[in-house]
């Protein structure tokens, strides 16, 4: 095995017991970026830094602030912006055995299902060329299930780690809100966001969670919880005797591909074989959480990316006239499309006359899809569903931005809930397009999540063997 196929443990392992140094690791990731990231296009800088010996390296989403990089969240807009600071999520890495290496593409401003909307470049499936790697984290999924990073950061606001790993046969976590710091971290919707990691196997998520986690006092959303030794805690891990709902709704979900649907099912079976206890449960609010997220998070990134106006940092129009036209040529030449349609459709349902009408009561049947998930989870102890409704589809194949959006069907309403959930890889479709499933947990229990995630991937033989045996278009 190359140095650069190496996962999180392997890495450390490795390191622990001399068999090479971080310099050789980083060198060897290094030479992997030169050979494959033309193809892939994963990566938008690549910093050739070899770390402090003992130390692995990490990709991380291009939103997330490191001192002296870059933080250009894949828009003309931050063009030249460079970091004074290192986010908490970097400073908890650093000071636990990781560094960064690299800043990777992604969706401009965390907004889109495909990393389509990169003004930075094009990032492909290394699974399938032709294909996207999904989004926003796309760059992320896309340079881990390459073999391009040993591992990295992403985010997810509606889906956004999710549906990229089970896009490229990856692990992906999305922590509960609050597990981990957003200090640092470029905000899309501040009540929705959350930094996650994006790994080859369950056991490198639960390292690079347990690094990242934690009360900061820079962010009044992180809660003095305690952070467990989530790596520890997954030994022995068994399905025997585990409560797994099925979600009704979902799996009658119209725009469900048969191949996704097929692969869901049989990764039930393997549950159900390995001693879980299969129920099915109701989330009946499920219908309205995409409308409900479709008024919530425009309306935050509206407020959020005001701060983006040509006049402290940035791009800066050369054609205005005064303060008024530097603002609206500024942010016209420096935003995308999709970046303008949210920051409008917010704008709009924040606007006099309409707020309560949209945002208030879009927030009141929030609060009802977050009481759907309590109500099951007093009966259950994980639910297991599709992560996404389809496997990667072609780049430029979907042009409709609402069939785009149905890409985050069965990943938004936990988001809106704030409780944990992952991606885990479960098969392949006929045509070997990865697909993963989704398990979720209830808030502030990443620990029984890990654990339920472990061991469907021991009981199923998927992780490293399955990566193995996927044929990846990369050499």
């Amino acid at each position: 095995m190359e140095l650069w196929e190496l996962g999180i443990k392997e890495a450390r392992d490795g390191l622990a017991k001399g068999e090479f140094t971080t310099a050789e690791l980083s060198a060897a990731v290094a030479a992997r970026f030169e050979a494959a990231n033309g193809k892939v296009g994963a990566y938008l800088t690549f910093e050739r830094d070899e770390g402090e010996p003992g130390t692995t390296p990490v990709a991380v989403k291009d939103l997330i602030n490191v001192r002296g990089q870059p933080c250009t969240c894949a828009s003309k807009i931050l063009k030249g912006y460079v970091s004074p600071y290192d986010a908490t999520v970097i400073a908890n890495m650093k000071r636990r055995g990781f560094f960064p290496l690299g800043r990777v593409n992604m969706d401009e401003f965390a907004m889109g299902s495909s990393t389509e909307n990169s003004a930075l470049g094009v990032t492909r499936n290394p699974y399938a060329l032709d294909r996207v790697p999904g989004g926003s984290s796309g760059g992320s999924a896309a340079a881990v299930g390459g073999d391009l990073a040993i591992a990295a950061l992403g985010t997810d606001t509606g889906g956004s780690i999710r549906q990229p790993a089970s896009f490229c046969n990856i692990v992906g976590v999305k922590p509960s809100y609050g597990r981990v710091s957003r200090y640092g971290v470029t905000a899309f919707a501040s009540s929705l966001d959350q930094v996650g990691p994006m790994a080859k196997t369950v056991e490198d998520a639960a390292i690079l969670l347990g690094a990242i986690a934690g009360r900061d006092p820079m962010d009044g959303t992180t809660p003095d919880e305690p952070v467990p030794d989530y790596a520890a805690a997954l030994a022995g891990a068994s399905l025997k005797g585990v409560k797994i709902g099925l979600p009704k709704e979902y799996f009658s979900a119209k725009g469900l591909d048969p191949e996704v649907k097929r692969v869901t099912e049989e990764a039930i079976a393997r549950c159900a074989a390995a001693g879980a206890e299969m129920v099915e449960v109701s989330l009946p609010h499920t219908e309205y959480a995409m409308a409900v997220y479709y008024i919530i998070a425009p309306a935050e990134a509206s407020a959020n990316l005001a701060r983006f106006d040509g006049v402290r940092y940035g791009h800066r129009s050369a054609a205005s006239a005064d303060v008024r036209s530097l603002y609206f040529k500024s942010r016209a030449e420096g935003f995308g499309p999709e970046v303008k349609r949210r920051i409008i459709m917010g704008t709009y349902v924040l606007s006099s006359g309409y707020y309560d009408a949209y945002y208030g009561r879009a927030q009141k049947v929030r609060a009802l899809v977050k009481r759907d998930f309590d109500e099951a989870f007093a009966k259950v102890d994980a639910i297991l569903s599709p992560c996404a409704p389809t496997p990667a589809f072609r780049i430029g194949e979907v042009q409709d931005p609402l069939t785009m959006y149905l890409n985050d069907l069965f990943t938004i309403p936990s988001s809106l809930a704030g409780v944990c959930a992952a991606s885990v890889p479960a098969g392949f479709t006929s045509g070997r397009l990865p697909v993963g499933v989704q398990f979720i947990c209830d808030a502030f229990a990443e620990e029984r999540l890990l654990k339920v995630c472990k061991a469907f991937e021991d009981a199923t033989g998927t992780g490293r063997s399955l990566r193995e045996a996927a044929g990846a278009a990369l050499p």
